[in-house]
C-alpha cells in the first residue's frame, strides 16, 4: 500500500479537473460525489499506508517517482516521504477534509459557484497533501505554495464583495511575506549541505555544534515562513479577515490544515531548531505572545466566526509555544486534537449561520440550543474540548504543552494558565449568547430558523466524538497511560521537551483545570443569570473593551507605518521617476527620431539628378578619405 502513496494526492487532482471542466454542466449532486468520492478514496489509501507502516520495524519510506530537477549539482527528485509524521497528517488532511466536502454538499447547495467551489477543494486539499508528503523542502514548497494560492481562491469565492476580494488579497500577500523568509531559507540550506533532500541535510546537521549561526539563520527563516502560514505575530492579522470565505473553508483551511503547515514544518526539521536555541527561545516568546493576544481580542468579538477565527490564532500560538520549548510532541498532538474541535466548531457556526439564514452576530442570536439541538450539543463537545476540560482531547494535548512550559520558564507557563483562563470564558461566552436566553432577532426570522440537513448534522456528530476521545493518542504515564502518539512519532522526533514529574504534573492540571471552571462561572453568571448582551454603541464601551475590540488597532497600525508610507513613495517614484525620467527618455528617444527624421526625409526628394550628384560625392569623398589616409 505505501508504494501507492502517489495516489493520494493524484485523485482529488483529478477530481478538481474533472469538476473544474464540468463545474456548468454536471449537476450538483455528480459534482459533490466526485468531489467528496475522490477525498474518502485517499483517505482509504491513507489508512492502509498507515496501518502498513505501523507493522513496519523501519517506519519511514522514500517513494522516488522521477527526477524533476537535475542541473549540475542540484539534484531535486520528486519523491514522497512516508513516515510516522507524515502518516498521521495524510489522515487529518484527508480524513477531516472528506467530512468537511460532505458538509459543503449541503451547505453550499444553493450557491451558483458550487461546482467551482468543490474544484478549489480538490485543489486544496492536493497541495496540502503534497506539501507533507514531499521528501525535500522544494517539494514541500511548491505545496506551501499551492495552499496559499488555494487559500486566495477561497477566501476570495464571493469576490463579487469587494470586501472579501481584499481579505482574499491581504492573505494573499502577507503569506506571501512569510514565504520569502522559507525561500531563502531552503536556499541557505543548499548552500550550506549541498542539498534539500530531508534525508540528507539532517544527519548532517546532526554532527554540528549548537549555536551555530548559519543554522540559527536557517531556523529563524523557516520560522518566518511558519509566521505567515500559521499566523503568528506580526503576520497573524490576515486569517480574522479570511472568515470571509464560506463556512466550509474556515473549517478546512484556517483550523485544520494549512495554518498548521507551519508546525508541521518546524517539527519536520526538529533537528535544525534544536541547534538553535535562540530561535527557539523566540519561537516561545512569540508563540505565547500570540496566543495572549488572540485570546484578549476574542474577549469582545461579536461575529460568531471572528471568534473563533481568533481563537484559532490563539491556539496556533499555543502550539508555537510547545515548539519552542522543545515540546515537538505536545505541539503536533495539539495539532491533532485542534483539528477534531476547532473543524467542529467551525463546521457548526457554519449550522448556525444557514439556520439564522446568514447572521453572524451573537447579538442578534439566542435561545437557539431548542431549535438546533444536533448543533448544539456538538458544539457544546467542541467547546468544552478546547477549554481543557477531562476528558475530553484538548485537557490532554494543551496540558502536555504547558506541563512543558512549566519546566522551561515558570513566568510562561503562568501566563499559558491564564490565556487557557481566558480561551474557556470566550468560548463559553459564544455558547451562552448563541444558545441561551432568550431569541434576540426578529419574530420573522425566528420562524424560519430549524436544524441542518444530515449532509451538516452527520459530519458534526463524527467530529463530536474525536474531539471527546480524540486525547487518548496522548494519554500520559501520570494518568495511566503510554502516550503513544509519542512512542509512534519517536523514529522523527527525538527530543520531546523536559516533562515534569508526575506529582507536579497533578498539580498543573489541578490548577489548569479550577481556573477553566472558574471561567466557565464567570461566564455563566454574567451571559446566562445576568442576561448580558455587549452593547452595540462604541461610547458605552470601556477603554480596554474598545482595544479589545478593535484587535489594538494593528491593522490600522500597519496601515500608517507601512501601506501609507509604501502608497507615497510610489506616487512620488510614479510622479518624478517614472513619468519625468523614464517616460521623459523614452518619449525624448522618440522626439528625437521625430526630429530627426525631419530634416533627414528632405534628402528623399525623388529627384534622379540630385541621387546621382550625391553618388558622385559620395564617391569622391571615400577616395579623399581614402588618399589622405595614406
Amino acid at each position: 500500500m505505501i508504494n501507492l502513496v502517489w495516489l493520494v494526492p493524484l485523485i482529488p487532482f483529478i477530481g478538481f479537473i474533472i469538476n473544474g471542466l464540468g463545474r456548468n454542466t454536471l449537476s450538483k449532486g455528480v459534482i459533490g460525489f466526485i468531489g467528496s468520492g475522490v477525498i474518502f478514496l485517499s483517505f482509504l489509501i491513507s489508512v492502509g499506508i498507515f496501518l502498513e507502516l505501523g507493522s513496519d520495524v523501519t517506519k519511514s519510506h522514500e517513494i522516488f517517482l522521477f527526477d524533476w530537477i537535475n542541473a549540475g549539482g542540484l539534484k531535486i527528485p520528486l519523491s514522497f516521504l512516508i513516515d510516522p509524521l507524515s502518516s498521521i497528517m495524510l489522515l487529518i488532511i484527508t480524513g477531516i477534509g472528506f467530512l468537511i466536502h460532505i458538509y459543503s454538499t449541503g451547505y453550499m447547495h444553493d450557491d451558483a459557484g458550487f461546482g467551482k467551489f468543490f474544484a478549489y477543494l480538490n485543489l486544496f486539499i492536493f497541495f496540502m497533501l503534497l506539501l507533507v508528503l514531499g521528501s525535500n523542502y522544494i517539494v514541500m514548497f511548491i505545496g506551501w505554495e499551492g495552499v496559499g494560492l488555494c487559500s486566495y481562491l477561497l477566501i476570495g469565492f464571493w469576490y463579487t464583495n469587494s470586501s472579501y476580494a481584499s481579505a482574499a488579497k491581504k492573505a494573499f500577500v502577507m503569506n506571501r511575506i512569510g514565504d520569502l523568509g522559507f525561500l531563502i531559507a531552503v536556499f541557505l540550506i543548499f548552500t550550506t549541505f549541498g542539498s534539500v533532500e530531508f534525508a540528507k541535510v539532517f544527519p548532517l546537521a546532526a554532527n554540528m555544534l549548537p549555536g551555530d549561526g548559519t543554522i540559527a539563520l536557517i531556523a529563524l527563516c523557516l520560522f518566518i515562513g511558519a509566521c505567515g502560514k500559521s499566523a503568528q505575530l506580526p503576520l497573524f492579522t490576515w486569517l480574522p479577515d479570511a472568515m470571509a470565505g464560506p463556512t466550509p473553508v474556515s473549517a478546512l483551511i484556517h483550523a485544520a490544515t494549512m495554518v498548521t503547515a507551519g508546525i508541521y514544518m518546524i517539527a519536520r526539521s526538529n533537528v535544525l531548531f534544536d541547534l538553535a536555541p535562540v530561535v527557539q527561545q523566540l519561537i516561545a516568546i512569540v508563540g505565547l505572545a500570540t496566543a495572549v493576544l488572540g485570546a484578549i481580542i476574542a474577549l469582545t468579538q461579536t461575529d460568531i466566526k471572528k471568534v473563533l477565527a481568533y481563537s484559532t490564532v490563539s491556539q496556533l500560538g499555543y502550539m508555537f509555544l510547545g515548539l519552542g520549548v522543545g515540546a515537538y510532541t505536545g505541539s503536533f498532538f495539539h495539532v491533532i486534537t485542534h483539528a477534531f474541535f476547532k473543524a467542529l466548531l467551525f463546521l457548526c457556526a457554519g449550522s448556525v449561520i444557514h439556520a439564522m439564514h446568514h447572521e453572524q452576530d451573537m447579538r442578534h442570536m439566542g435561545g437557539l440550543r431548542k431549535k438546533l439541538p444536533v448543533t448544539f450539543l456538538t458544539m457544546l463537545i467542541g467547546t468544552i474540548a478546547i477549554a481543557g476540560l477531562p476528558p475530553f482531547s484538548g485537557f490532554f494535548s494543551k496540558d502536555e504543552i504547558l506541563a512543558h512550559t512549566f519546566e522551561y520558564n515558570k513566568v510562561m507557563w503562568a501566563i499559558g494558565v491564564f490565556t487557557a483562563f481566558l480561551t474557556a470564558f470566550y468560548m463559553f461566552r459564544m455558547i451562552f449568547l448563541t444558545f441561551f436566553g432568550t431569541y434576540r432577532g426578529t419574530h420573522h426570522a425566528e420562524e424560519k430558523i430549524h436544524e441542518s440537513p444530515k449532509s451538516m448534522t452527520i459530519p458534526l456528530i463524527v467530529l463530536a466524538i474525536l474531539s471527546a476521545i480524540g486525547g487518548i493518542l496522548g494519554v500520559p504515564e501520570s494518568l495511566g497511560g503510554s502516550h503513544w502518539l509519542s512512542h509512534w512519532l519517536a523514529p522523527v522526533i527525538s527530543h520531546h521537551g523536559e516533562a515534569p514529574d508526575h506529582a507536579t504534573e497533578y498539580a498543573l492540571m489541578a490548577v489548569s483545570v479550577v481556573g477553566v471552571l472558574i471561567a466557565i462561572g464567570i461566564a455563566y453568571a454574567k451571559y446566562v443569570k445576568k442576561n448580558h448582551v455587549p452593547v452595540a454603541d462604541e461610547g458605552e464601551r470601556s477603554f480596554l473593551a474598545k482595544l479589545s475590540y478593535h484587535k489594538f488597532y494593528i491593522d490600522e497600525v500597519y496601515d500608517a507605518l507601512i501601506r501609507k508610507p509604501l502608497d507615497a513613495i510610489s506616487i512620488f517614484f510614479y510622479r518624478v521617476f517614472d513619468k519625468k525620467i523614464v517616460d521623459g527618455i523614452v518619449n525624448g528617444l522618440g522626439w528625437g527620431t521625430s526630429e530627426a527624421s525631419k530634416g533627414v526625409r528632405l534628402l528623399q526628394s525623388g529627384n534622379v539628378g540630385f541621387y546621382i550628384f550625391m553618388m558622385v560625392a559620395g564617391i569622391i569623398s571615400l577616395l579623399l578619405y581614402t588618399y589622405l589616409s595614406l
